[in-house]
């Protein structure tokens, strides 16, 4: 049974840090198209980073410069490493898998995460 478990959502000030981790189980994460999306209160559902079955990136102008993207195919596991975290990227952060070589909205994608909460504080 195909799974994925996110770990490492929290409450932080504006300015610190955070990383997510997301790891899978049932399937290999190499072979889908990795990505993260959130979701805030009243809010649609937004992409946030991708990682592609090539190993290409792509980030939301949102984040660009603040959140990467990376993963462990050893591990099956994709994280998240947010910095310089501000009051408006306060969230429900889900991992998502693609079967599609590379996807950035969240109609593409197969199989979510349950969510991890990120609050930021001013």
């Amino acid at each position: 049974q195909e799974q994925l478990v996110e770990s490492g959502g929290g409450s932080v000030q504006a300015g610190g840090s955070l990383r997510l981790s997301c790891v899978a189980s049932g399937y290999t994460i190499s072979r889908y198209c990795m990505g993260w999306f959130r979701q805030a209160p009243g809010k649609g559902r937004e992409a946030v980073a991708i990682i592609d079955i090539s190993g290409g990136t792509r980030v939301a102008d949102s984040v660009k410069g603040r959140f990467t993207s990376s993963k462990d195919n050893g591990k099956n596991s994709l994280y998240l490493q947010m910095n310089s975290l501000k009051p408006e990227d306060t969230a429900m952060y889900y991992c998502a898998a693609s079967r599609f070589a590379r996807a950035w909205s969240d109609d593409d994608y197969h199989y979510w995460g349950q969510g991890t909460q990120v609050t930021v504080s001013s």
